[in-house]
């Protein structure tokens, strides 16, 4: 994306976002997100719509003998009949199904609710089925009634669009925000006189997901239950890479990670030359959420972007209720509640999914771990969050599943994250990365390197840098500091580079076998992929993990940085500092004997 688009979208996420604000007086986030959210929706739904009617009145009326859509003129006496024919030819559902758009009614099209918007209430707006007048009762129910004609018409959306006459928002306020996106360029934006390359359906996701974020923000501990931080969701996706499969997310929030698979495809096309539309068609998505709400939620953030999905019947709790029983994923990811103590059932004593041990009854954390582990398909790959008591905890069995886990060579990288990522809670996390194959999975289109009985840990927690007063967050460059050293850890030595560089520097022809044997070595001519860094990387042998007791913090492993020589002779150096140290206790004594004399004066003796 360029600087300009980024320009565009930072003044746009701005402008809307500050016209959302004027309905804080009225209502908590909590409750105005569903106003804000569904409108978006119902903008891009319209948007998309429309991009779909003008390209298809082009196709209508292009003279080719491969355009199977041409509608010639000859065939019609008067213009006003072929315009006619033309405008009834657009509403033809099947021309919108093909192309994967959303057909939408025209009493849910946008500028049906723009233009009913501003009428006095009691005006007629059209005829039902039956005949009979509707009038306009609020903007409230013209909103409702556009959510409700799109549910009508689109299955897969019934029962998920929420109303928002429930919220009883003035209708000024309501016609306000109407106007606002009315006047925002969604399709075919320009920007400081240049026209830009972003489709209605990027801008209204970006729209979308940047009032998740926000609106997380202001709900604070309540809002983290259905968004995680994009930059975290962003490094998962950038490790896993999953360019097609099966992505899994067992507490999907609003379906952050989905978003993130998405865009992954789409940046990764120039690289790994693919057309990004057709490598999505590989990907399926697969979710459950507890909360109804959220579950709603993240339909609609797929909505938004065109992504297919299967969450499921119905919001359900993901232990005692699984929506994809017989799901084997490739790829599986989540952010669920840390340390969640009321999620026991005694229906779960004895449930197929504790493969490695029964978890604790107060602590979900190896429950979210192993049910993840079940639904990964046999070469599969998943990461999950959780808080960094799960890398060393011995409390209720919690140490013998961990143990379990790295004895079977299950684990396959750990990643210590900084503190106060989190807009919900302020407790130090990781990130877990498991497999069930570190012999013959893929890292970048290509067969991994054989890491069994090996493992990578990696701390982060010096990463990152504070956005604000209370959060911190990853940069670009910290994300692909992280991923690459995971990779570059999974990728197997590139043997033909290794032989190349040895025989155009020694001069000798090396027969196969010798190739094989220079190829299996490491760290050779400085060409081997991976390097330990003291401080932040280092790849570790079980024999290790097991001098540990199986604890898994990075800390433990990767070491302290290494600190630059200074060449000031030790003793020299202690001198100095130990003369500084005297200076600083003989100006404390000052200080406290002249604040004493103050409260002495005032009165008070200490």
């Amino acid at each position: 994306m360029s600087n300009t688009e980024q320009q565009f979208l930072k003044e746009l996420d701005d402008k809307l976002w500050k016209a959302a604000c004027k309905l804080q007086s009225s209502l908590d986030a909590a409750n105005y997100k569903h106003i804000v959210l569904g409108l978006i929706f119902l903008k891009y739904v319209s948007d998309a719509f429309e991009e779909r009617q003008e390209a298809l009145l082009e196709l209508f009326k292009a003279d080719s003998d491969d355009n199977i859509y041409y509608l010639p003129r000859d065939d019609y006496d008067r213009d006003e009949a072929y315009q006619q024919a033309l405008q009834d030819e657009l509403e033809v559902r099947d021309y919108y199904r093909e192309a994967n758009v959303f057909w939408v009614p025209k009493a849910a099209r946008w500028n049906t609710l723009k233009e009913k918007a501003a009428l006095p209430a009691g005006t007629v707006l059209w005829q039902d089925d039956a005949g009979s007048d509707v009038k306009l009762r609020s903007v409230s129910w013209l909103v409702d009634n556009a959510l409700e004609e799109i549910e009508k018409n689109n299955a897969k959306l019934r029962g998920i669009l929420n109303r928002i006459s429930q919220y009883q928002l003035d209708n000024d306020k309501l016609i306000g925000l109407i106007n606002t996106f009315s006047d925002t360029s969604f399709t075919k934006p320009v920007f400081a006189g240049e026209k830009l390359s972003l489709h209605s359906k990027d801008v209204l996701g970006h729209v979308y997901e940047y009032f998740l974020g926000q609106f997380a923000l202001a709900e604070g501990k309540q809002g983290g239950q259905y968004y995680t931080p994009k930059s975290i969701v962003t490094l998962i996706v950038e490790m896993l890479e999953p360019y097609s499969g099966r992505v899994y997310d067992p507490a999907m929030g609003s379906g952050g990670f989905f978003v993130s698979s998405d865009k992954f495809i789409e940046e990764h096309a120039k690289e790994q030359h693919y057309d990004p539309a057709e490598q999505k068609k590989h990907i399926s998505v697969y979710g459950q959420e507890s909360n109804p709400t959220t579950w709603k939620l993240a339909a609609m953030n797929m909505a938004i972007r065109g992504v297919d999905f299967n969450f499921g019947k119905k919001n359900a709790d993901t232990f005692l209720d699984d929506q994809h029983p017989d799901l084997r994923a490739d790829f599986v990811m989540a952010n669920p509640p840390f340390n969640m103590k009321d999620w026991w059932s005694e229906s779960l004593a004895e449930d197929v999914r504790w493969q490695h041990g029964t978890p604790p009854n107060g602590n979900a954390n190896f429950a979210w771990l192993q049910h993840m582990l079940y639904h990964l398909a046999p070469t599969g790959s998943m990461a999950l969050l959780l808080a960094n008591g799960s890398m060393s905890s011995n409390t209720n069995n919690e140490g013998e599943i961990r143990r379990r886990l790295v004895e079977e060579d299950l684990v396959e990288c750990m990643v210590a994250l900084p503190g106060q990522l989190f807009t919900n809670t302020q407790i130090p996390a990781c990130i877990w990365f498991l497999t069930r194959d570190k012999a013959n999975g893929v890292v970048r289109q290509e067969k991994k390197r054989d890491r069994r009985r090996q493992f990578l840990f990696i701390d982060a927690r010096n990463l990152g840098y504070m956005r604000d007063r209370v959060l911190r967050d990853f940069t670009a460059e910290d994300i692909a500091r992280i991923a690459d050293t995971f990779h570059a850890w999974q990728r197997p030595n590139d043997q033909e580079k290794i032989v190349q560089k040895f025989e155009s520097e020694s001069g000798v022809k090396l027969s196969k076998s010798g190739q094989d044997a220079l190829g299996a070595l490491d760290n050779i001519f400085g060409v081997s992929l991976y390097e330990d860094v003291p401080g932040f990387c280092k790849s570790v042998s079980l024999a290790e993990i097991e001098k540990h007791d199986f604890v898994l913090t990075p800390g433990r492993y990767v070491g302290a940085v290494e600190q630059e020589d200074d060449g000031e002779p030790f003793a020299e150096k202690m001198a100095r500092l130990t003369g500084q140290l005297w200076e600083q206790f003989a100006e404390s004594e000052r200080l406290e004997a002249e604040i004493r004399r103050n409260l002495g004066g005032m009165g008070y003796d200490v």
